[in-house]
C-alpha cells in the first residue's frame, strides 16, 4: 500500500517524486492548489485543471515569456541551467515563448509548414518508415520499443521534413537529446559543455542550410520557413529558435508519447488486447494515453499583473508552472481520472495545452503514434515486457528511456 503524501511533500527535484508524480500532484490539487515551491522564491505550481486552464486561456494575463527565462537560466532547476544563457539558438525567443502580438506574426508563418493538407500527405511516408525500423527486429521477436522505434521514428521524420540529410541523422538526435535533455533533465547524463557544444553545432548547421534555401529553395520545411509571397519569412535566428522548438515539440514528446502508451497498455493487458484486436479504437486510446501520463508535464507562465485564478489570489511577477499532467488527473473534470480507459472520452485534456499556444505539432504526433500502433499491431501479437522500464529524468518530460518488449509475429 503506497504512503500517503502531502503537498508539502511535493519537490519537483526528488527523484522519488519525479518516478512517480501523480500522487504528490493529487495532494497539491486538494491541499494546495497554487504551491510555492521553494521557500522565499516567486514560483508556484498549479494543479488543477480549471486553474491550468484559465492560465492558458488568458495570454494577456499570464506571459509565455517565462519560458525563455526557463531555457536562459533565470529558473535555476536543472544542473545545466543557464548553459544557453545568451546562444544564438535561442537569440530570437521561440514561438512558445511570446506574447501577443509577436506570437500571431510567428504563427502565422510557421503555420504553412504544418497544414493540414502537408500533415496527411505524409501518411504513406510515415508508413514505410514505422514498417522499416519494425521489420529490422521483426524476425527476433524482442525489441526494445524507444531504441527500435519511438526514438528513431519521430527524429527521422522531423530530420525529413527539415532537409537534414540522412548520414546526419545519428547526429540530428544527439543535438536534440543534448539541448533537450541537457537542460530539462536532473541526472546530468549531458554536462554544460555537451550542451553548449551541441547547440554551437546545431545553430552552425541550420544557418549554413537556411542561407542555402534562401538562395535555392527545396521541397522542406526549412525552405517553405524562409521564403514568402509577401516578403515576410523567418529571420535566421527565428529559423534556429523554431528547429529548437521543433526537437521539443516533434522530436521528445511524439517518442514520449508512444513510449508512455505502450507503457500503461502492458500495465493494462485487457485493454491492450482490446486496442490490438480493434486498431480503430488506437487514437482514442492515444488521446487517454496522453491525458493519463502526459509527455510534456509543465511549462511556465509569469503573471503579468495581481491576478485572481478560480482558487485564488497570484501577485504580478510570480511564475507558475502550469502542470499539465496533473491538470489531466483532476476528477473534478474527468471522473476516476486515476484510471486508464480507453473508452473514456478525454476531450478536455490539456496535454498539447489550450489556447494560442495550443501545440503546432498536435496533428502530426497523432499520426506519427496512430501509425506506430497501426504498424505493431498488424505485425505483431501478445506483447509483453522482458525488462525494466525506466524513465527519462527530467523536469518538464515524461516518457520511458526503455520499453524491452517480447511478442510474436502476426
Amino acid at each position: 500500500m503506497t504512503e500517503k503524501v502531502s503537498a508539502e511533500d511535493y519537490n519537483a527535484l526528488d527523484p522519488v517524486v519525479r518516478a512517480n508524480p501523480y500522487p504528490y500532484y493529487a495532494a497539491l490539487r486538494e491541499e494546495s492548489p497554487v504551491h510555492q515551491m521553494m521557500p522565499g522564491a516567486p514560483l508556484f505550481a498549479v494543479s488543477r485543471h480549471a486553474d491550468v486552464q484559465h492560465i492558458l486561456h488568458h495570454p494577456e494575463k499570464f506571459s509565455s515569456t517565462a519560458f525563455q527565462a526557463l531555457f536562459q537560466g533565470g529558473l535555476s532547476l536543472s544542473p545545466n541551467s543557464g548553459a544557453l544563457a545568451g546562444h544564438r539558438l535561442l537569440e530570437s525567443p521561440m514561438m512558445i515563448s511570446v506574447d501577443p502580438p509577436r506570437h500571431h506574426r510567428l504563427r502565422g508563418l510557421v503555420n504553412k509548414g504544418f497544414t493540414p493538407r502537408r500533415i496527411a500527405a505524409l501518411e504513406p511516408r510515415l508508413r514505410e518508415l514505422a514498417e522499416g525500423f519494425f521489420e529490422e527486429v521483426r524476425e527476433g521477436g524482442t525489441m526494445d520499443l524507444v531504441r527500435d522505434l519511438s526514438v528513431p521514428f519521430p527524429v527521422t521524420v522531423i530530420a525529413e521534413l527539415l532537409g537534414v540529410e540522412p548520414e546526419l541523422r545519428n547526429q540530428f538526435k544527439h543535438w536534440s537529446d543534448a539541448t533537450v535533455i541537457g537542460l530539462s533533465g536532473i541526472s546530468q547524463d549531458f554536462s554544460k559543455e555537451e550542451v553548449q557544444k551541441s547547440a554551437d553545432e546545431m545553430a552552425d548547421y541550420f544557418e549554413r542550410v537556411a542561407a542555402e534555401r534562401r538562395a535555392n529553395p527545396k521541397d522542406d520545411l526549412i525552405s517553405v520557413l524562409v521564403t514568402a509571397d509577401d516578403g515576410d519569412a523567418l529571420s535566421a535566428g527565428e529559423v534556429l529558435s523554431f528547429v529548437f522548438l521543433l526537437l521539443v515539440a516533434g522530436n521528445e514528446t511524439t517518442t514520449n508519447l508512444i513510449g508512455n502508451a505502450m507503457h500503461a497498455l502492458l500495465r493494462h493487458p485487457d485493454q491492450l488486447e482490446e486496442v490490438a484486436n480493434s486498431p480503430e479504437l488506437i487514437p482514442q486510446m492515444l488521446e487517454e494515453a496522453l491525458r493519463y501520463d502526459s509527455p510534456i508535464q509543465s511549462l511556465p507562465r509569469q503573471a503579468t499583473a495581481d491576478v485572481e485564478l478560480p482558487s485564488g489570489p497570484v501577485k504580478k511577477d510570480t511564475f507558475l508552472m502550469t502542470l499539465f499532467a496533473s491538470a489531466n488527473r483532476d476528477s473534478s473534470h474527468f471522473p476516476n481520472a486515476d484510471q486508464f480507459d480507453i473508452h473514456r472520452k478525454s476531450q478536455g485534456h490539456l496535454a498539447f495545452g489550450h489556447g494560442i499556444h495550443f501545440c503546432l505539432g498536435a496533428s502530426l504526433a497523432r499520426l506519427e503514434a496512430r501509425v506506430a500502433f497501426e504498424t505493431l499491431f498488424a505485425k505483431a501479437r501478445n506483447f509483453q515486457l522482458d525488462g525494466e522500464i525506466a524513465m527519462v529524468d527530467s523536469l518538464a518530460l515524461r516518457g520511458p528511456k526503455s520499453v524491452p518488449l517480447a511478442f510474436g509475429t502476426a
